[in-house]
């Protein structure tokens, strides 16, 4: 039997040049980074997971590293689901979400990550089979400038980021929202639907910068460029201004990138907040608490759409839960956003997505394509992860 032999964790930053600094609703971004962990084998198969993607990684380290890892050497990894029960069952009375559902997904994602290498196949394949093989992309993108006071500036570099996309092959991009004031926002979206023309998809993200009635203001202020979703319009503990948001705005609402586990999400999809809803593998539970979700989404009719922020272990894990959504409903001819997933594709500049792996993901005709080979399918450039590793 295989055994877990040692267990590391892995912080990383990049900063960003000055160019490259950008804005969201929330925060001006100055670096990229990610909280990768490493689980060798007594046989030496190493699986790679990743979590913590939006605060600080040291917490999420220190909980793996002083806490979980004690409980896991000598285990046998290709038993996932059991090791995620038991750890949530130890931290439940502290922990059912944030920084310990944040360790549990990134050891989760390297368990399963194992388990593929042992069966010798895809984690998609490990959890029941892929309904595609390759998966549409959307371009996240069009964050604020640095000084995002000069309109003129910020609508000149609205169109050159477009065009960009553009000339890359993305036929569907989500725009950040949110920073400036909705009438503001509103000609950005203007702006951009004017650009690209109406065979373009756009979505927007207003990573919770919103009250209700703001929210509700701004879908309808853009809802003649034809926005297919807009992502956080509220604040995540706020379920009945996401309820009021839905139903008193034009716009598809999203979200779910900040909540945790089956039971967050029981609550965050029955209680009617959203039309698609958005796990992020890195934060909710991993593959684990992902399958529990996607059950508790097509019982209610929701679509699956994966939020992904991080290094390319978070792209590979995506694309490998993506493969096993099933369409919703079922058709015979999917469309994406209608009833098909889609893959979040960010557009920032960000070395841990584009030079960590030894692997690279591409873009074929708007499509991303899962990776095929055991387990997540890619492998760590060791001398990149050293490039940009940080101690603690």
């Amino acid at each position: 039997m295989v055994k877990i032999e040692s267990i590391s964790s892995h912080i990383l930053r990049v900063p960003l040049e000055q160019d490259k600094v950008f804005y969201s609703s929330q925060a001006k971004f100055t670096e990229r980074n990610s909280y990768l962990v490493r689980i060798e084998t007594d046989t030496g198969l190493i699986g790679w997971g990743e979590g913590g993607q939006y605060g600080p990684a040291e917490p999420v380290a220190a909980i793996v590293d002083h806490v979980f890892a004690q409980k896991l050497l000598g285990r046998d990894p290709t038993q996932p689901v059991v090791i995620w029960e038991e750890l949530y069952a130890f931290s439940r009375d502290f922990g059912q979400k944030g920084t310990y559902i944040e360790a549990i997904s990134a050891i989760d994602i390297a368990l399963w990550d194992i388990s593929g290498q042992v069966a010798g196949l895809p984690v998609c394949k490990m959890l029941g089979g892929a309904f595609r093989g390759k998966v549409k992309a959307y371009a996240t993108g069009c964050y604020y400038p640095e000084k995002f006071d000069d309109m003129s500036g910020v609508l000149e570099k609205l169109r050159k980021d477009v065009s960009g996309y553009r000339e890359s092959g993305f036929d569907m991009l989500k725009v950040k929202i949110g920073l400036l004031d909705v009438h503001a926002d509103a000609e950005r979206l203007r702006v951009i639907r004017e650009h690209v023309g109406p065979d373009v998809d756009i979505m927007v993200d207003a990573n919770h910068a919103y009250s209700a009635s703001t929210a509700i203001q701004m879908g309808r202020l853009m809802a003649p460029y034809n926005i297919r979703f807009f992502e956080e319009p509220v604040v995540p503990e706020d379920k009945e201004g996401y309820r009021r948001v839905r139903a008193d705005n034009p716009v598809p609402v999203a979200g779910g990138e900040t909540e945790f586990t089956r039971f967050g999400f029981h609550d965050f999809i029955s209680g009617g907040c959203v039309d698609i809803v958005q796990p992020d593998l890195g934060v909710c539970g991993g593959f684990t608490a992902f399958t529990q979700i996607l059950a508790i989404a097509t019982v209610h009719g929701v679509l699956v759409v994966p939020h992904v922020w991080g290094s390319g272990i978070a792209v590979a894990a995506a694309l490998q839960a993506i493969a096993i959504i099933p369409p919703t409903p079922h058709t015979a001819n999917p469309i994406p956003l209608q009833n098909e997933p889609v893959v979040e594709f960010d557009r920032t500049h960000n070395s841990l997505r584009d030079d960590l792996l030894n692997e690279k993901f591409t873009l074929e005709d708007c499509y991303v394509r899962v990776p095929q080979t055991r387990g997540l399918g890619v492998t760590v450039n060791m001398d990149v992860l050293k490039r940009y590793e940080v101690k603690w």
